[in-house]
């Protein structure tokens, strides 16, 4: 796996799929979703726990259930028309600020 040397990258693989099985979850309704599903949470966990072995558990948890859950919200937005309100994307905003923190204090 040459291409994710990078534990960051290996995070940011993860955070990718989280959104495709949070939402395949709702939306698998034949054996090819559910299949889809079921590969999005193994590559999920898998590029997960690749990146906790390079880096700070807590920190990469932490990031990768706060963009995980900002790709979520607007991958159910985008894909199927849930509302953002101005309050929804204020808290959005603070929770990438709160990543972007634990971020920058693990690489100080």
């Amino acid at each position: 796996m040459t291409l994710l040397r990078n534990p960051w990258l290996k995070v940011a693989a993860a955070v990718v799929f989280e959104p495709m099985w949070v939402l395949g979850m709702k939306h698998a309704d034949n054996i090819w979703m559910t299949g889809l599903t079921i590969f999005a949470l193994i590559a999920s966990f898998f590029m997960l726990l690749k990146a906790s072995d390079e880096l700070p558990v807590g920190i990469v948890y932490a990031i990768f259930v706060g963009l995980g859950t900002v790709a979520t919200i607007i991958a159910n937005w985008a894909f199927y028309g849930e509302s953002l309100g101005v309050v929804q994307l204020g808290l959005i905003a603070a929770l990438l600020f709160g990543v972007i923190g634990l971020k920058l204090m693990e690489d100080a």
